[in-house]
């Protein structure tokens, strides 16, 4: 059955990603139409979340954030899709790094990355990084369930000496880089909201106490990488910009946990700059009620 979906599917996919942009674009707001205004595929998740987060805004605000927000959200849909055939040319032409001396200078003193990012902006068409750096790159990210179209992501990004590893692969295969001496750039989105049972830390997120994913800052303690912060603008549609800030080069003189800390304040001032480019769909405040008595 997969097989079969695949063959069935990956023929449109292909075919939708050779459209010129103002086509594609112009798909987009038909998905739009039909994904907010018809079915309104977790509208209800989206609003919840932010009135939580910014209960001081009117809900015509909110109203008007939504709708932004999923005009963005099926803008990431067809660029995905684009990733298919899109040129490395117009990758960069579209996807531009603001400073990207952060990650050479990092390669000029022999130190391997962490580069971690939020469900923010555009992180579709990050991995065109790999074409301006001397680093191997490494993705962490969750299987696909379906193996042919896992291997499609994966073949995708390996265009640009970019690898993707699941969780349960990254400190092996981390660790045998650093033993070979090889330089290493490892991207994590790291605001995902780990399960009650595992969270080791809970904090503050737009004013909310919640628990806190901490596996890249960990591993960055392991195996003594530098921290970078990566954020994204949206310039206009179809063009971003990112900047790249280096939390620290030495992660072993932090204390535990005050890293992933840095992260999320710098997640949220972008969310406060644009909020209608964050990920609203993700139930990201869930476990707010179950704060263990130790953090309250």
């Amino acid at each position: 059955m997969q097989l079969i979906a695949y063959i069935l599917v990956y023929p449109i996919l292909w075919l939708v990603s050779i459209l010129p942009f103002r086509l594609l674009y112009g798909l987009s707001d038909v998905i739009y139409f039909f994904v907010y205004k018809v079915f309104g595929y977790r509208k209800s998740v989206v609003k919840e979340n932010l009135r939580l987060v910014f209960p001081n805004k009117s809900e015509k605000e909110i109203t008007d954030i939504t709708g932004k927000f999923y005009h963005h959200l099926c803008d990431m849909m067809v660029e995905a899709i684009k990733s298919l055939t899109i040129s490395e040319a117009e990758m960069q032409r579209r996807f531009k790094f603001s400073n990207v001396e952060v990650i050479n200078d990092l390669e000029e003193k022999q130190r391997s990355i962490i580069l971690m990012c939020a469900h923010y902006g555009s992180w579709e068409w990050i991995f065109i990084l790999q074409t301006y750096v001397k680093h191997k790159g490494y993705a962490v990210y969750k299987r696909l369930e379906n193996k042919y179209f896992d291997r499609l992501v994966k073949r995708i990004r390996a265009k640009y000496n970019s690898h993707l590893i699941t969780t349960k692969e990254t400190y092996a295969i981390l660790n045998e880089s650093k033993s070979k001496g090889e330089l290493t750039i490892n991207g994590f989105v790291s605001d995902q909201s780990p399960k009650v049972n595992k969270a080791f830390h809970w904090n503050e997120f737009m004013g909310i106490k919640v628990p806190m994913y901490t596996g890249a800052e960990m591993l960055a303690k392991k195996l003594d990488m530098a921290v970078v912060f990566f954020g994204v603008k949206r310039l206009k549609r179809g063009y971003y910009e990112t900047t790249f800030k280096t939390i620290t080069e030495n992660p072993r003189e932090y204390k535990d946990y005050d890293i992933t800390d840095i992260f999320f304040k710098l997640v949220e001032e972008q969310i406060l700059e644009a909020p209608q480019y964050y990920l609203w769909t993700h139930k990201r405040w869930k476990h707010r009620d179950k704060v263990p008595p130790e953090f309250q």
